[in-house]
């Protein structure tokens, strides 16, 4: 079954908590939690002159080339939380290339390679204009990768694992081999949580100059 064969299919997490596909209408709250969980973990308003952007490179593309690994966490109060998944990284990494960037590219100044002149969104702005690879040689092995992102109200009751088993069971039943996720060095707390759920962090000298977190799917 897919997003598109039964959007309103949804899991029980309990604790008040479902999880459902996320559909197109979810996409400003996409956005916003992405903004609120995009400084290592921590609320990034402050230092981002564009709310939109963080959401329109991490998590709205999902959605839209993805829905059948997009999933968004409700309670009482709404959409608190999202897991997103590609199955094929260097399929999803083609399509933001011809399909995603060129739209925003069109509104968006670049603003230079210069680090020292960047202010507030720069930074987003110029990894659209110049977007790196999403595809490297020491990951071939996990093809798939993922982020997951929870508000505060959210956290601590257990539905970051309960996410993931269902982003990997779809992946998993898709035949995809291997999952990564990408995670910002000084967030500890994340790199934590993927460990006490089997991901290990990629080491050695190929590995490129991030924290990436892998797991092999059946």
């Amino acid at each position: 079954m897919t997003a598109a064969e039964d959007i309103f299919m949804s899991f029980d997490l309990g604790h008040g908590f479902t999880l459902r596909w996320a559909n197109a209408g979810d996409q400003d709250a996409l956005k916003a939690i992405c903004l609120k969980t995009g400084d290592a973990g921590g609320d990034a308003s402050a230092i981002e002159d564009d709310p939109d952007l963080l959401g329109l490179i991490y998590a709205v593309p999902y959605q839209v080339f993805e829905p059948d690994y997009a999933f968004v966490l409700e309670d009482a109060d709404g959409v608190c939380g999202y897991v997103l998944g590609a199955p094929d990284t260097a399929r999803f990494e083609k399509r933001l290339l011809t399909d995603w960037y060129p739209p925003l590219r069109a509104r968006l100044r670049d603003p230079g390679p210069e680090r020292s002149g960047w202010h507030g969104s720069d930074w987003a702005r110029y990894h659209i204009h110049h977007p790196p690879e999403l595809t490297h040689p020491a990951l071939a092995a996990y093809p798939a990768h993922g982020h997951i992102d929870l508000l505060p109200r959210a956290q601590g009751a257990g539905m970051g694992r309960r996410m993931m088993d269902i982003l990997i069971g779809r992946l998993s039943a898709a035949h995809v081999r291997g999952l990564h996720l990408g995670v910002a060095p000084s967030n500890e707390r994340a790199i934590r949580f993927y460990e006490k759920i089997g991901f290990r962090r990629l080491r050695g000298a190929d590995v490129p100059d991030a924290c990436w977190m892998v797991k092999a799917l059946r």
